[in-house]
């Protein structure tokens, strides 16, 4: 009886026409097509990995940045303060009263704290062996003066008569010994007297005749008076003994020692007993004082402040700011710069600068501890009448180069400078000019990142 193999049969031959031709894998080639598809593909692949390399190549030398987005501000700026400094209270002028002379303290009128007016006596010193001096050159210029008076009023008639006197009876004299002589050659001619008497009457009647000679000279001088170079004379004495008496009054001037400038005593310096000096002071004890007391207007109080360099640029002659003392903090005071050093402090990185304290008062004392909080200068307003609004950068995005301050955007994939000025100070950065707000400033790129240079921002592709 046959059997029914329908179905099974069916199967079988579902199953062969699944089977793998393996002539076709053994000897047989694919078809065209299909060897065009995969050489694409694999080209493909290529092309996207160089691509990838490329770009990972040309990422790596462009510099990474981060930029902010700068915010424009209100036309606030001015009086907002720009700087904040400390320094100290100091006299705009301290002088220490020094002695001209040498000399022991007599006398001492002043106290700490004391108020004096110029020309007070503040010390006196021991005086007397310059008093002394004085009274001494004062009688040499009344001696140089008397004789500078007979000098020029020349002699005076009876010294004129005194001499005619003298010069008759040197006459009379000579004639008298004239004829003695004339006698006593005629004696020896007639053998009389002997040679010496004749040569001792000869003699004396040469010395009456050089007599009669000088005394008629004398009378002529004494008619003619001194010789102009001898009023000259005395009047160059006169004249030294005038300096030296002026050098002696002042030397005894000098042991009174007066305030130069009113103000205030802020140093007592030397006591009752003590030598003070002017030249060789002595710091120790019981040696000379090079001073006496020291003194300074506590109307003219400057605040000294040591600015950092970073932070000059920010400053300008004349500027205003508000100073506050830490002994009273519920005080405050108008100031404005008045000195700039035009010296820095290589040693601090510092600039000085002293705030002339507008209005002081009995509060303020020398060497307190003071803050000065500097205000941004009055803004111009321009044609429209407003003031220019400024724009706020963090203070990463400042740069400074050569004393001028400027900032970098990232624009159109590179870097742009810009200068600006600072115009104000704000909580983590700085108002300044020239920019208009809404431009990405690079707070954060490579230190020589330059103008121009090509930037990728840090997060977009």
């Amino acid at each position: 009886m046959p059997v029914d193999s329908g179905p099974t049969d069916t199967k079988h031959e579902d199953l062969r026409s699944l089977r793998i031709d393996r002539s076709l894998r053994d000897g047989g080639e694919p078809s065209g097509w299909s060897r065009r598809v995969i050489l694409g593909g694999i080209s493909l692949v290529g092309l996207l990995g160089i691509f990838a390399l490329a770009y990972r190549g040309l990422s790596s030398a462009t510099p990474e940045v981060e930029v902010v987005r700068a915010a424009a501000q209100g036309n606030d700026i001015a009086g907002s303060t720009v700087l904040s400094a400390s320094g100290y209270i100091v006299a705009h002028h301290k002088i220490s009263v020094n002695s001209k002379v040498t000399g022991r303290v007599a006398w001492i009128g002043v106290e700490k704290g004391d108020k004096v007016k110029e020309g007070q006596i503040l010390v006196r010193l021991e005086n007397q062996e310059f008093r002394a001096q004085y009274e001494q050159a004062r009688g040499a210029v009344d001696s140089a003066k008397a004789r500078l008076l007979q000098s020029e009023h020349g002699s005076r008639p009876e010294e004129i008569q005194q001499a005619d006197h003298n010069l008759s009876e040197a006459r009379a004299t000579a004639m008298n010994d004239k004829i003695n002589l004339d006698r006593a050659r005629d004696l020896f001619a007639q053998g009389v007297v002997s040679k010496q008497s004749m040569d001792d009457a000869s003699a004396k009647y040469d010395a009456s005749q050089q007599r009669m000679n000088s005394l008629e000279q004398s009378f002529q001088l004494t008619k003619l008076g001194p010789r102009s170079e001898e009023v000259l004379r005395a009047r160059g004495d006169l004249l030294q003994a005038e300096g030296q008496m002026a050098y002696a009054k002042a030397q005894l001037d000098a042991t009174v020692i007066r305030a130069p400038v009113s103000g205030t005593i802020l140093e007592r310096t030397a006591e009752k007993g003590e030598l003070v000096t002017a030249q060789f002071a002595s710091g120790a004890e019981g040696g000379p004082r090079g001073s006496v007391v020291a003194l300074a207007d506590l109307n003219d109080i400057q605040v000294e402040l040591d600015i950092a360099q970073d932070d000059f640029a920010k400053l300008s002659p004349k500027q205003e700011g508000i100073v506050t003392l830490d002994a009273f903090k519920d005080r405050s005071y108008k100031g404005e710069i008045a000195e700039m050093s035009p010296e820095a402090n290589r040693q601090k990185a510092t600039v000085q600068v002293k705030v002339q304290i507008l209005q002081p008062d009995s509060y303020l004392r020398p060497e307190m501890n003071a803050t000065v909080q500097f205000k941004a200068k009055e803004i111009p307003a321009n044609k429209s009448g407003n003031q220019p609004a400024y724009v706020f950068v963090p203070t990463a995005a400042l740069r400074d180069k050569d004393g001028k301050k400027f900032v970098l955007l990232a624009f159109n994939g590179k870097a742009l400078r810009r200068e600006v000025h600072i115009e104000g100070q704000r909580s983590g950065g700085y108002m300044v000019d020239s920019l208009v707000g809404g431009e990405n400033v690079i707070t954060s790129a490579p230190a020589d990142l330059q103008d121009g240079q090509k930037i990728r921002i840090k997060g977009q592709s």
